[in-house]
């Protein structure tokens, strides 16, 4: 009867071939998954600055307004406005898809108008059926 360290009958033989599949095996699903967080980590690096230039354009609008004539803030910068149109230029330059609109309602109580800018968009890598991106600042513009 053979032993079982008999050299001439191992009883591991292949083992090591199936050490090193599962190895393999390890390593791939490690390199996938590193592969996925790296590319969705780019999608959320790409969101964050659509968000950031939206919040800025929109402060920026809103500088402009503190800045101009209040008395002719609706006629200037609401949607339609000569100012609104040359901003709005600005947003589809910036902003892949970019579009606005500005409200500027008057606010007796509080002597002032209250100002409301949407500004949305749609990143390039996303699909058709995937909703829009928006931004929303609502602001108050004190009296004139």
């Amino acid at each position: 009867m053979p032993s079982a360290f008999d050299p001439r009958h191992p009883r591991q033989a292949g083992f090591a071939l199936m050490e090193c599949l599962f190895a393999i095996l390890i390593f791939s699903v490690g390199i996938l998954a590193l592969l996925s967080l790296q590319a969705t980590s780019i999608a959320e690096t790409s969101a964050a600055r659509y968000r950031t230039d939206a919040s800025l354009l929109a402060n920026r609008l809103v500088g402009e307004m503190w800045a101009s004539n209040r008395a002719t803030l609706a006629a200037n910068f609401a949607t339609g406005g000569t100012r609104f149109a040359a901003w709005k230029t600005n947003v589809a330059q910036v902003l892949p898809s970019g579009d606005a609109t500005v409200t500027v309602a008057a606010n007796p109580g509080l002597a002032g108008n209250l100002v409301t800018i949407r500004v949305t968009w749609k990143a390039p890598t996303e699909q058709a059926t995937a909703p829009v991106h928006n931004y929303t600042l609502l602001t108050q513009i004190g009296p004139p």
